[in-house]
């Protein structure tokens, strides 16, 4: 075996983990640039707002049609499918004046990049071995805060030296460079014959999928609550000033992603995905029961439970990614990691608006309690082991016939 081929897994992960980057800092970085786009466009709070979360719309009515086309055409051809024509269209939004027009751009965008959400997890998983799937997954998963991240560090600053238009071209880019390497050097893993898949039983006969897809999506309440209002609680409830509360909370996003792989490489080691779940769905239940009484005590005790969930909520994610695959096989996996998204997409839409509401009728601590039952409950939904899933089972040999 050449050195390239033993290496080759690890070639795949960085494209996967580049192209999801690059779809995160477009799709959900947006919101760092609702200043300059009030400024040139004239627009209030809320409607920035709702323009900034166009790409969101684009990524629900896409998902599914992208795993089918993963599923059907191959990964490579769908991850490039689809960031070179976020490239082209975030391209087409920089010479545009037009809100309405840019409104109708940013949801094409988040359609096109939408392909990342199935295909790069199909490549991931399709590659590595059942024992270092976990693991894989949780460096690809990395990926979301840390296309946050850049964004943060880098959309305000590029919009301020040279406007909207500027940070789009900067988006366009970084679409564009991903989906060429991925067209370059993208190789699919080894497929099943047409015949081998006409045989394969849809995996959705029984409950198991879809008990995972809810309780992923259950996981991702106390998640957005924390996300979404973590700043502002140490603002307002806390007194922090602005600029230590949002180095802090950098800080232990950045550590969230470190979670993802320790929740990856402990699933690994135990050869489930689904029994470490359950643990941190608990433990995130149980430290948001203590952010909400700290919140509710005025308490230190909330701040530092509030900064370990910045970790915690989000430990799962690679984990139920990583059991929808499997479980799903290789002729279905696109699929099923497209509907697996959505409702964690629909999570992100609706959990803001109604926790923003009780936290301006009740406070912080009713908000966060509530959020704490989400946990509770999806911790029971999750399935248990099963002989067609968990670590043990393989997707599928590497392509060319070499093991992954």
């Amino acid at each position: 075996m050449d050195q390239y081929a033993r290496h080759r897994k690890w070639l795949m992960l960085a494209l996967g983990t580049g192209g999801q980057t690059a779809s995160t800092t477009v799709c959900y970085g947006l919101p760092y640039l609702i200043p300059a786009l009030r400024t040139e466009y004239g627009l209030g709070l809320a409607q920035a707002g709702l323009l900034v979360s166009c790409p969101i719309l684009g990524i629900l009515l896409a998902l599914i049609g992208w795993g089918v086309v993963a599923d059907r055409r191959g990964e490579r051809f769908a991850l490039a499918a689809g960031l070179l024509p976020a490239a082209a269209v975030l391209a087409l939004a920089t010479g545009t004046r037009d809100v309405r027009v840019l409104a109708v751009l940013l949801v094409l965008t988040g359609a096109a990049g939408a392909s990342v959400n199935s295909a790069s997890g199909r490549l991931v998983i399709g590659w590595f071995p059942a024992e270092r799937r976990g693991i894989a997954m949780g460096v690809r998963q990395a990926s979301q805060p840390l296309g946050v991240g850049l964004a943060a560090a880098t959309l305000s600053p590029i919009a301020g030296l040279g406007g909207t238009a500027a940070a789009l071209g900067f988006c366009a880019a970084l679409c564009g460079v991903a989906g060429a390497a991925v067209a370059l050097w993208a190789v699919d893993p080894a497929r099943p014959t047409p015949e081998e898949a006409a045989r394969t039983a849809s995996p959705y006969r029984g409950g198991y999928l879809w008990r995972l897809h809810a309780a992923a999506g259950l996981l991702c309440v106390p998640q957005f609550v924390v996300t979404g209002f973590a700043l502002v609680f140490l603002i307002e409830a806390r007194g922090w000033s602005a600029g230590t509360a949002g180095g802090v909370l950098a800080a232990a996003n950045l550590a969230g992603a470190g979670v993802r792989l320790l929740a990856g490489w402990w699933s690994d080691r135990v050869g489930s995905r689904v029994r470490p779940m359950r643990v941190l769905a608990l433990a995130t239940a149980g430290d948001v029961v203590l952010l909400a009484l700290g919140a509710a005590l005025d308490s230190p005790l909330g701040t530092g439970a509030l900064l370990l969930a910045a970790g915690l909520t989000v430990s799962t994610n690679g984990l139920h990614n990583t059991a929808v695959a499997e479980r799903a096989g290789p002729v279905w996996a696109g699929r099923a990691l497209g509907v697996h998204g959505v409702g964690q997409h629909l999570a992100v839409v609706g959990v803001p608006p109604v926790a923003g509401a009780v936290i301006a009728a009740h406070g912080y601590a009713p908000a966060f309690a509530a959020a704490a039952v989400a946990p509770v409950v999806a911790a029971a939904l999750i399935p248990g082991a099963s002989r067609r899933s968990g670590a043990g089972r393989p997707l599928q040999r590497a392509a060319g016939g070499t093991p992954p």
